[in-house]
Order: structure tokens, then C-alpha cells, then sequence
């Protein structure tokens, strides 16, 4: 039976959901597994209107589970990239909120164009409060730790544990800060969002950002967060977190936290690398700090079994 379509659900949501009914009269056992695959996660899927944008969060695991994890997603990608963690952390008696921040995924852009930190921080806090959270723990990837600590400065004790992977203390200069914001623009906005096959945008990642070879579904997966990304996020985030302003606040961020806080590097990460992840590590009371060998930036698709016992024994501890 065909499952209705969730109140306030998105015209992104709702375009992918007939993509992949599409998909079920595939020619390929494997197509029409993955279609299947994603339109059971999309039964858990849920929407809200936070700060006047339409969100979407994907809500699993025991309704009355003591323990929640909230997932943040990274820079230009989605929920999705947790799929690998959320469905492992479920199998523990964990509840899992993963979500969509605002003109990523299936959560609507914002008319305003509104993409900085501060803003989706806002969101954050809305979801949580709007979910009836209590105490809760969070899992953040890439660019969601800076959301996650821009957050947890307005939430004292709210946050039992944070889990952060592949963020790090980057260097920074009048230099880089002019420069990278359009290099880093032109090669996601221009080259990699025109693509219309997924192989050129997977070696890239896989000469860039991977260390492992990654299945076709994840690969796919990744792909898709490009073109549901608003190209505004892209340009603004870019230029927000190469500012010398962020890049600065980053350490003040960290030690002004208030709970464990473990961070994960990848120990072939030429982006965040094990280094500049360690100089946060050091930088808190209760931090803990991890370098996975073999691994890239990707972690949550290149390794998400590592990625998984990671999170849940932060937690677990905490």
C-alpha cells in the first residue's frame, strides 16, 4: 500500500518521492532495490515549519527511547548521509532526529536567502524545542559542528554529548579568506551542480576527499545533495566559514562548551586533517579526540560502521 504523503511536505520532497516510484519500474533488481530502500525511510519522514522555512527531519527509533541523537549534516549535503548511522543507532534503542537545514535536502530554500550560521543555529533550537527534546546528544559533520556550537552557546546543559567529525581548527589568512570563497564556489556551484552523470563529481571526491571506495548507493546519494542544495547555502556558507571572523570564534566556540565534546579526523584528510582536529581537542576540559586510519573526509559513507560505534560509545558514556 502506498504510503500517504507527510502534511507540509516540500515540492523537493515530493519530486524525489515520484523519482523513485519512477525507479520501481526499473530495468535493474538494483534500482529497484534502492527506490524501495529510500521510500521506506521516507515513511519516517516528517515536516515543520521552523522561523517561517518548511524543514525536513527524518524521526526513527523507540518514540520513548531515554536516549536521542540529533544528526547534522555537513556542508552542501543532507540527511541521507546518515542513513548508514541512523539505522544502526535505532538497533541500540536509540531515537535518531536527523534533518534537512534550511535549502538543503527536502527542507524548502528561504525566500530570504538566509544562509548563514547564526540562522540555521536558530533552527536548530526551534526543532529541538518544537520536538519537546530534553536533554539530548548531537553528531555533527564538516560544516555541521559550526552550527552546533553557534547553537549550544544559547542552550547551556541542554547538550549531553556532541560528536564532531571531520572539523577542525583551519588556518587562516587575509589571503585565504579573499580567495577561497570563489575558488571553492566555482568548482561546487559551477562545475559540480552542472553535472548531469554522477562519475565526473565521484572521482573527484574520490582524488579529493575519500580514501575508500564508496557503494554506488552512497555515491548516488552524495550526488543528489548537490542539485537539492541551494546555490546560495553553497556561496554563503563558503564564504562564512573561510572568514577570518569564523575562523577565529571557532577556539572561543570550543571552549566555552559545557559538555564531552568527541572529535574525529581522518587520518588521510588533506581538508580537516588529524592535526588541526587535535588543536580543538586540546583546547577543551572534556574533550576527547580520535584519528581514524585510512579514512578521508567522508567518513559517515567511507566508513560508517567506524562512524556508528564512534557515536554510540560517546554516548553510551555520557
Amino acid at each position: 500500500m502506498e504510503q500517504p504523503i507527510p502534511p507540509l511536505a516540500t515540492v523537493k520532497f515530493r519530486n524525489y518521492r515520484l523519482q523513485l516510484l519512477e525507479q520501481l519500474n526499473a530495468s535493474t533488481t538494483a534500482e529497484v532495490r534502492r527506490a524501495q530502500y529510500e521510500l521506506e525511510l521516507m515513511e519516517k519522514s516528517r515536516f515543520i515549519e521552523l522561523n517561517g522555512i518548511v524543514h525536513h527531519y527524518h524521526d526513527s527509533g523507540p518514540e520513548d527511547a531515554k536516549t536521542v541523537v540529533v544528526l547534522i549534516h555537513g556542508w552542501d549535503c543532507w540527511w541521507m548521509w546518515w542513513h548508514h548511522v541512523i539505522k544502526a543507532l535505532n538497533q541500540e534503542g536509540i531515537r535518531t532526529i536527523a534533518y534537512d537545514m534550511r535549502g538543503h535536502g527536502w527542507s524548502d530554500n528561504d525566500p530570504a536567502k538566509h544562509y548563514h550560521i547564526d540562522f540555521f543555529a536558530q533552527d536548530l533550537g526551534a526543532l529541538v524545542s518544537r520536538l519537546g527534546l530534553g536533554r539530548f546528544h548531537i553528531a555533527a559533520f564538516s560544516f555541521g559542528p559550526f552550527v552546533a556550537l553557534d547553537y549550544a552557546r544559547t542552550a547551556p546543559g541542554r547538550i549531553a554529548s556532541m560528536t564532531f567529525f571531520n572539523f577542525g581548527y583551519l588556518p587562516n589568512n587575509a589571503f585565504i579568506s579573499s580567495v577561497a570563497p570563489a575558488s571553492i564556489n566555482f568548482m561546487f556551484n559551477n562545475l559540480l551542480r552542472g553535472l548531469t552523470w554522477w562519475l565526473p563529481a565521484y572521482i573527484f571526491a574520490r582524488l579529493v576527499l575519500a580514501k575508500n571506495t564508496v557503494m554506488l548507493h552512497d555515491i548516488l546519494i552524495g550526488f543528489k545533495s548537490l542539485g537539492l542544495c541551494a546555490p546560495e547555502a553553497i556561496e554563503q556558507t563558503t564564504s562564512q566559514i573561510t572568514a577570518l571572523e569564523t575562523t577565529e570564534s571557532v577556539p572561543e566556540m570550543v571552549r566555552a562548551a559545557d559538555m564531552p565534546i568527541l572529535f574525529v579526523a581522518g587520518e588521510g584528510d588533506a581538508i580537516m586533517t588529524c592535526e588541526n582536529t587535535r588543536k580543538l581537542h586540546e583546547l577543551t576540559e572534556k574533550g576527547s579526540y580520535v584519528c581514524v586510519p585510512d579514512c578521508g573526509h567522508l567518513i559517515t559513507v567511507e566508513l560508517p560502521d567506524t562512524t556508528s560505534e564512534l557515536i554510540l560509545g560517546h554516548v553510551l558514556a555520557n
